[in-house]
């Protein structure tokens, strides 16, 4: 017998481990719900929703395969290794398979199950899913991982047919067995209004797929920052479980254009670069594994003097900023579990650059709210906002909340969704109320001043800037200054 071990791959199209997992006699799959561990990893309540939910749908596509699914409640990660053993000389398994994750805790528990495994005489397999191109695929001149995107996104497109891996074949049947599924340790839904906002399924992440395709992919580029339109793929709670695979994703686009990824449509290219970026992101991470343990990718931002300000902070938590555009996404966020990208740009740029307010902060905020919680976008994205990470924005390029919203919601329709309180202003005064409007809508006055903010903020950072150019120069060797 096989044992599938599911991970963030909770699908079975496309999935390449239990494609082989399914061939050749019986076999069965296992998933391990180790909410402590997901406390440590600050996962959301309604990613774990939404993860309970499709493991239900999950096991009910397995049983279509004659495939049993075990729940296994476990602590932490620690106890899955003797955990799979156990299992095994249960259930005379000889063989584990499983796909691979890149997060540094998730990686060492690959190698310890390895370990493990091997020591009982039991092999164990492991693919590559996350990524339609293996981490460490896409390398430069010498031997090392892209630091600018655009350079790793223009090998990406070029090399596509040669490293992009096909689709894995659907699993086959298996022998009907004696063991049943157990899904017993699941908990219930948590909030019956997540059931409505997110269903679960591989069949509802490919409807989204198929209608974003059909409606919204050819005015992607010109719509996708309009947080008031739905003009996104709204996909990413699907990707992050496994739902659906990003090879998926690019199959569809494929099947639009003669089967190739070189397309001259705005909307087509724009939506396969962002699917290039959560690509960017996990071989980043996979090549800096200290990403995982809260260090910036530039070492010397380390020494910026965060502010620890936590009126300030928990004002951004709950959308009371005064700023009306980061409110809005502050509370989309808090009411939904999900928000619209270019308002996490903006709110995540708000804290860092205006509050001066530490990313992983933000960070951690972001990940226990996110029902597409994601560890590698969602750390990329924060670091690229507070200009600490990899091919970030320069620290002198500082969004103004109000300019965004004029240029983003210029009729205030998401605002007036989200902060009903100002709803009865026009399209104009809703971007930046006047302290009469505040006073009447009983909305608050801005938290910080954003001329003022910013100037501080580029002080801070030109200071960092001039002391590391220092100390580089003081460490060079007499007659090596450059």
């Amino acid at each position: 017998m096989n044992l599938m071990w599911f991970r963030s791959d909770l699908r079975v199209a496309d999935n390449p481990a239990l494609n082989v997992a399914s061939q050749g006699g019986h076999c069965l799959a296992v998933f391990y719900w180790t909410a402590k561990q997901w406390d440590a990893h600050d996962l959301s309540p309604i990613q774990r929703d939404l993860i309970a939910r499709q493991l239900r749908s999950l096991e009910q596509d397995l049983a279509k395969l004659n495939i049993p699914l075990l729940i296994i409640e476990s602590d932490c990660f620690a106890e899955i290794p003797g955990s799979l053993r156990s299992l095994c000389h249960q259930y005379s398994i000889q063989t584990v398979v499983s796909n691979l994750e890149y997060e540094l805790n998730e990686t060492r528990l690959t190698q310890q199950v390895e370990t493990t495994l091997a020591e009982a005489g039991i092999s164990y397999h492991s693919y590559h899913d996350q990524c339609s191109v293996r981490p460490g695929a896409i390398l430069n001149q010498h031997g090392e991982m892209y630091q600018v995107f655009t350079s790793f996104k223009k090998r990406y497109f070029a090399e596509f047919d040669r490293l992009v891996r096909p689709l894995a074949a659907m699993p086959e049947a298996c022998q009907s067995g004696s063991v049943k599924s157990d899904l017993t340790c699941l908990p219930e839904t948590l909030h019956t209004d997540w059931v409505g906002l997110w269903p679960a399924g591989e069949d509802e992440a490919h409807e989204r797929l198929q209608v974003f395709i059909e409606r919204g992919l050819k005015h992607y580029k010109a719509r996708r920052d309009l947080p008031a339109d739905d003009g996104t793929s709204v996909l990413s709670p699907y990707l992050a479980i496994g739902a659906i695979s990003t090879r998926q994703c690019f199959q569809a686009l494929q099947s639009l254009n003669g089967g190739s990824i070189d397309s001259r449509q705005e909307g087509f290219v724009t939506w396969a670069t962002e699917l290039v970026w959560r690509e960017f992101y996990r071989h980043f991470l996979a090549a800096h594994p200290r990403l995982c343990q809260h260090f910036p990718f530039k070492a010397n931002t380390d020494g910026l003097a965060w502010s620890q300000d936590d009126a300030l902070f928990q004002a951004w938590c709950r959308g009371e900023t005064g700023y009306p555009i980061v409110d809005a996404g502050m509370r989309q966020l808090n009411q939904t579990g999900w928000m619209h990208n270019r308002l996490r740009m903006v709110c995540a740029m708000f804290l860092t650059k205006h509050l001066f307010i530490d990313w992983r902060m933000g960070e951690r905020y972001f990940m226990q709210h996110l029902v597409d919680a994601d560890f590698a976008s969602n750390n990329g994205g924060w670091q690229w906002s507070a200009s600490t990470g990899v091919d970030a924005v320069p620290y002198f390029r500082i969004f103004n909340p109000q300019r965004q919203s004029e240029r983003f919601d210029e009729s205030g329709d998401f605002i007036r969704e989200f902060v009903p309180e100002l709803a009865s202003l026009d399209r104009r005064s809703i971007h930046n109320p006047s302290p009469e409007q505040r006073r009447k809508c009983h909305y608050p006055a801005p938290i910080v001043d954003h001329k003022r903010a910013v100037a501080s903020t580029k002080q801070q950072f030109a200071e960092l800037s001039s002391h590391s150019e220092s100390s580089a120069q003081q460490a060079l060797p007499l007659g090596e200054q450059a």
